[in-house]
């Protein structure tokens, strides 16, 4: 272990501790000759006053390292508890993006080891994670390459008892992680290839994890989708997906971002698809969803709704979540003033009222 006392991050739900996992991981700890200090307070969409209430508990406690015992928000916000459990101020001082500060950080953040317990965000082989200010309504990225987790365990048991529309939000959030490198400027031979193995396993195995969570096949091919998503996106970015989608829960707070994910997915790619920004990459994906005879990019949208429809998600509603569709270029302009520089990576130009566009197209 890199430390001799560990701040345990797990989240505000029960699954952690009715699984069992928190004593399994309080176990090992202590064989390990490690103490313990525990912070439960992590929630679905992490926010800034958790974090820093995080970061005080772990300074008050002389944690020296970090165990995060959960899913993406957890590990997600343990690199931001690290780097401000190291560091003065605010997290928002320290921000690229938004009203963030852009101060770079001072000092190392704590060791984090991740524990991984959902397949999705592939946030335990990265330093960065996303992290809501509800004061100024802002969803954005926040990591340094140094608080990457310097031990990541990826067990598929440990995921068995995600419920099924949980499954399969976060396996579409690991899914868009791939389909975006494939469409990103900079996508390479590397990443490319990483990328369709990964598009090919979690479309063959999540309506499978879906069905019957204790598949443990079915879960080890989507972890090994969702973390080698990891590395991929550090080989190459993703695109304004992921930045449209932030806008959404940064404004609605209760919408899992998988969700989110699903509800504009059909309509970003037609963007791209009708002003023909990267047909063959879109070929390729379809052939990596079973498609073996696709020769046109629409066929990337009949291969992703047709899994949507395999694993229960095609009738997300944006109006379920509170949506209106007058919101649609506040939702555009959020997305760009949060994470403009994943507009950069995008296969061309996408303007505010292009974005509004889809929003308002994915309505319902």
């Amino acid at each position: 272990m890199p430390g001799k006392k560990a701040l345990v991050l797990i989240s505000n739900g029960k699954s952690t501790r009715e699984n069992g996992y928190l004593d399994r991981t309080l176990e090992q700890l202590k064989k390990a000759g490690v103490e313990t200090a525990l912070f439960d307070k992590i929630m679905e969409n992490p926010i800034k006053d958790v974090i820093m209430e995080g970061a005080v508990f772990a300074r008050e406690n002389q944690c020296d390292f970090i165990v995060a015992l959960g899913g993406g928000a957890v590990i997600d916000a343990s690199a931001a508890i690290a780097a401000m459990a190291t560091n003065e101020g605010d997290l928002w001082d320290y921000v690229f993006g938004g009203t963030g500060k852009c101060k770079p950080l001072e000092k190392k953040g704590l060791p984090i080891v991740a524990v991984a317990t959902t397949s999705g965000t592939g946030s335990e082989m990265n330093g960065f994670g996303v992290i809501s200010n509800l004061e100024t309504k802002e969803k954005i990225g926040f990591g340094d390459p140094g608080l990457t987790p310097v031990l990541a365990v990826v067990d598929p048991e440990l995921m068995t008892t995600v419920p099924a529309q949980y499954t399969a939000y976060q396996g579409f959030d690991a899914l868009f992680h791939n389909t975006e490198v494939m469409m990103s400027k900079g996508v390479n031979v590397l990443s490319e290839a990483i990328a369709l193995s990964a598009i090919e396993n979690i479309t063959k195995y999540l309506p499978r994890a879906v069905k019957d969570g204790k598949d443990i096949e079915a879960r080890e091919h989507i972890a090994y989708g969702s973390t080698i998503a990891g590395v991929t996106m550090q080989l190459t970015s993703t695109i304004a997906q992921h930045s449209m989608e932030h806008s959404m829960s940064a404004y609605h707070h209760n919408l899992p971002h998988g969700a989110g994910l699903i509800m504009i997915s059909k309509a970003f790619a037609e963007f791209f698809i009708e002003r023909h920004a990267c047909d063959e990459q879109f070929i390729k994906m379809a052939k990596a969803m079973g498609m073996a005879d696709a020769d046109k990019p629409e066929d990337f949208v009949t291969a992703l709704v047709k899994l949507q429809e395999d694993c229960g998600v095609a009738d997300l509603k944006m109006s379920d979540f509170g949506f209106s569709p007058d919101e649609a270029m506040t939702l555009a302009k959020g997305a760009r003033s949060m994470q403009g520089g994943l507009f950069e990576a995008t296969p061309c130009e996408m303007t505010d009222k292009d974005c509004a566009g889809i929003f308002e197209k994915s309505y319902r």
